[in-house]
């Protein structure tokens, strides 16, 4: 059943022909198939809605009630009623939403070939459209993928202001938030536009930073803006496309200052249906459609006219009819857009599976089912079959196909023409990492550039730095600002530094944490050495000393103060100059146990000595007092007696020092931010301070008694050596105390290694070094004469 398709629109529409030409090619191979539809004819009403809402409504509306009438070929009589049962087209998303929302109560089937918009696939609202196109749900996140993939955080965006740019741009601006994308300016435009309107976008467009365009366009408006673009000639944007305009070889013909070059965008997938080109081409099929549209279509094309033409204009050719088609290059004859005319087919091929259905079709159709559109909507929903081509068509619950789109890139060519380049693809239904496929194609950038253009509000943050965020602007604007010390980011835009580890601290460039240096005084450092230098050479001193006492034991000057106690002092000064050295070296657990006990104890042996030696001083010349026996109750044994008992008190306080808290080995964190600290922990505070006290108190003790005998009568009173040495050592341990708190590391260990060494020098060379002087240099007065002195036979006696 043909219908002519009454004109009224101001121009002849090519593109609504080659849509109208798709359509009849599937009507006619659907006609002739013994599989489909067999013994059925598909017949059809031809409308063009001019673009025009209000036209679109009304034509539908007329087609939905089945007022029209219907002009059937004699030869085939239509055997059913004029009521439309599906409606096929609808250019734009805009006149669809209308024209749905009209005919949904009827549940009319509108099936699209070209509405991308999003909200079509609102079924609440539209209950019968369907579409053979993807919606733009799908495309807008590729899109925003897709500007993702190549690193553009910071892009402008352009949309036409009907239903299909504004729902597309703000699926888009959503998606891209998400990933992290920043539009600089968002604006729209439309056709009916002031041109101070166009302007104000240009304007936006100079003034802008962002080198990326995301244009979702219909070709009219795009050119607006080129047009208007080439004025200032601001080339150099690289420009993304939405599938309205980016495989569009007649925006690619109008944009003559090359603005667009190098674009990028989604497209439709290629297609190729046998026979379809051929019959399109041919027009004969039209005209025995409709008289009318043939002639207006033929003296259009050829620029001729009929003689039965109204109006012929002064030497223009006549008509014949048999005008050659295939020399005519322009927009009737490209077939640049065959994926919008495979829409078209698989339209009506689904219209037609769906009725096959319905009427129970197998080698013949039951003509006797009742037909009605709400059956007819619902089985097309429904249906799944392949193409003649192999390709699978069906509807998701939401009236839409399945989400696939090329990546085309536009790269002009030698002689000017843009060639429309399939770089890559995007498929929905895969997961979403693998969605976007670029191939590896040699890209064409803007300007013809083969380098990827950067378009970033701020550079990249490099590891060792993290983003803050600029005041009042998009998150894509920020500062870079170092990670602070023990802090890294090893990841370029990193928004946080991350901590160190305990034992590691950052490198020089703040990107990786190196492990700590570990500090304690070691032997082989210029301190460690010089301090174990001194110990040794101390070690070696007091052994010579001990030679030359013991090589002239029997002389008076060592007989004269109890050689006995002379030769204990000079083995526990041998071994205070050798238990610095357990201060040096990495600490160990048995380490930090010796070395502050065998320092306690060892100094407490020394210092008894000491003391030992001061009291027989004393005790010696108070028994030259008349009736005086004293020397009885501090003879040999009860010196030695004094030694072992001062020291065993010592002992005492290390053992339980060591039971309840002993010393272990300790990493100090804390001191330095680049360095571990290897030191000795004292467990317990009270105990380290009682074997210092109880040092500090024996050598008080041993100072004050030396400070009463030093002007006792003698020519070598030796209690004014050890007053002399015991003010020397508390001097050096006074001032142990606070050096040692306030130093940090292993200066402490140096400060108290320091400590240790000074007070045993100065016991060994104030009371040892002027007897050796005297033995060696001036053996003369080594004499018990020159001892003696002024004091009586008894002094010397008594000091034996």
């Amino acid at each position: 059943m043909h219908k002519p398709l009454p004109l009224q629109c101001i121009s002849l529409n090519f593109r609504g022909i080659q849509y109208a030409q798709a359509m009849l090619f599937a009507i006619e191979e659907i006609n002739n198939s013994t599989d489909l539809l067999p013994g059925i004819s598909l017949g059809y009403k031809i409308y063009d809605a001019c673009v025009f809402i209000a036209r679109g409504l009304t034509v539908a509306l007329a087609l939905a009630n089945g007022n029209e009438l219907v002009f059937a070929p004699s030869e085939a009589p239509c055997t059913r009623p004029a009521q439309v049962q599906a409606i096929l087209g609808g250019t734009f998303s805009s006149p669809c939403m209308a024209i749905s929302t009209v005919i949904g109560p009827f549940h009319v089937p509108l099936i699209s070939h070209l509405a991308t918009c999003a909200c079509l696939s609102d079924k609440t609202k539209y209950p019968s459209f369907l579409r053979t196109i993807p919606s733009d749900y799908y495309q807008s996140r590729a899109l925003a993928q897709l500007v993702k993939h190549f690193g553009w955080t910071w892009v402008g965006a352009i949309r036409t202001n009907d239903d299909y740019g504004n729902n597309g741009m703000a699926i888009f601006t959503e998606t891209a938030q998400q990933l992290g994308i920043c539009l600089e300016y968002s604006v729209s435009v439309f056709r009916a536009d002031p041109p101070d309107k166009i302007q104000k976008i240009v304007d936006i467009i100079k003034a802008s930073t962002s080198k990326v365009i995301v244009a979702f366009l219909s070709p009219t408006e795009l050119y607006l803006i080129i047009h208007e673009l080439s004025h200032y000639n601001l080339t150099g944007y690289q420009w993304v496309g939405s599938e309205a305009w980016i495989f569009d070889s007649h925006t690619a013909a109008m944009d003559r200052h090359h603005i667009l070059n190098g674009a990028i965008g989604l497209s439709i997938p290629k297609a190729h249906v046998s026979g379809m080109r051929e019959f399109m081409l041919d027009v004969k099929p039209l005209k025995a459609s409709s008289k009318k549209l043939f002639t207006e279509l033929w003296e259009t094309l050829f620029k001729c006219k009929f003689e039965q033409s109204k109006s012929s204009a002064v030497n223009q050719s006549e008509c014949t009819g048999h005008e050659d088609l295939t020399g005519v290059q322009n927009s009737f004859t490209d077939m640049s857009l065959m994926p919008l005319f495979y829409n078209v087919y698989k339209g009506v091929y689904a219209v037609a599976h769906a009725l096959h259905r319905i009427l129970r079709c197998n080698q013949t159709c039951n003509n006797k089912v009742q037909l009605d559109p709400f059956t007819i909507l619902q089985h097309t929903r429904k249906i799944q079959f392949k193409t003649k081509e192999g390709d699978d068509v069906y509807f998701n619950e939401n009236g839409d196909p399945a989400a696939k789109y090329e990546v085309i890139n536009w790269q002009p060519t030698e002689n000017g023409i843009v060639d429309f380049v399939t770089v890559g693809l995007y498929d929905a239904s895969l997961p979403a990492d693998k969605q976007l496929n670029l191939q590896n194609k040699s890209l064409t950038w803007a300007q013809n550039s083969q380098q990827v253009p950067l378009s970033l509000c701020s550079e990249k943050c490099p590891p060792g730095t993290r983003k803050v965020l600029q005041k009042g602007k998009p998150v894509c604007c920020y500062d870079c600002l170092r990670c602070a010390e023990g802090e890294i980011s090893n990841i370029t835009d990193s928004i946080t530094c991350v901590r160190c580890d305990p034992e590691f601290w950052s490198n020089e460039r703040r990107d990786a944490c190196v492990k700590k240096e570990a500090e304690f005084l070691s032997y082989e450092e210029i301190m460690g050495a010089l301090l174990t230098a001194a110990s040794l050479s101390g070690t070696f001193m007091t052994a010579v000393v001990a030679f030359i006492f013991f090589r002239y034991r029997q002389t008076p000057i060592v007989r004269a103060n109890n050689s006995e106690l002379s030769f204990l002092l000079l083995f526990s000064l041998t071994l205070c100059f050798l238990c610095s050295l357990t201060f040096i070296g990495r600490p160990s657990e048995w380490s930090c146990m010796l070395r502050h006990t065998a320092f306690g104890i060892t100094f407490v042996l020394c210092i008894s000595c000491v003391l030992g030696k001061t009291i027989v001083v004393l005790m010696a010349f108070r028994a030259t007092l008349p009736g005086s026996n004293v020397m009885k109750w501090f003879g040999p044994a009860q010196q030695r007696l004094s030694v072992l008992g001062f020291t065993l008190i010592q002992v005492v306080i290390c053992v339980l020092w060591l039971s309840i808290s002993p010393p272990f080995p300790f990493k100090n964190l804390k001191t330095f931010n680049d360095k571990i600290i290897l030191e000795c922990a004292l467990g317990s505070a009270v105990g380290f301070w009682a074997v210092l006290g109880y040092i500090g108190l024996l050598a008080m003790l041993c100072f004050i008694l030396a400070f009463l005998a030093r002007k006792l009568p003698d020519n070598f009173n030796e209690a004014k050596f050890i007053t002399f040495s015991m003010l020397i050592f508390c001097a050096v341990w006074l001032s142990f105390i606070p050096a040692y708190v306030s130093s940090p590391g292993k200066f402490s260990v140096a400060v108290e290694v320091f400590a240790i060494l000074a007070s045993s020098f100065a016991l060994l060379i104030c009371i040892f070094i002027p007897k050796c002087y005297i033995i060696l240099l001036k053996p003369e007065k080594n004499t018990k004469k020159n001892m003696m002195g002024k004091g009586s036979q008894n002094n010397s006696e008594s000091l034996k």
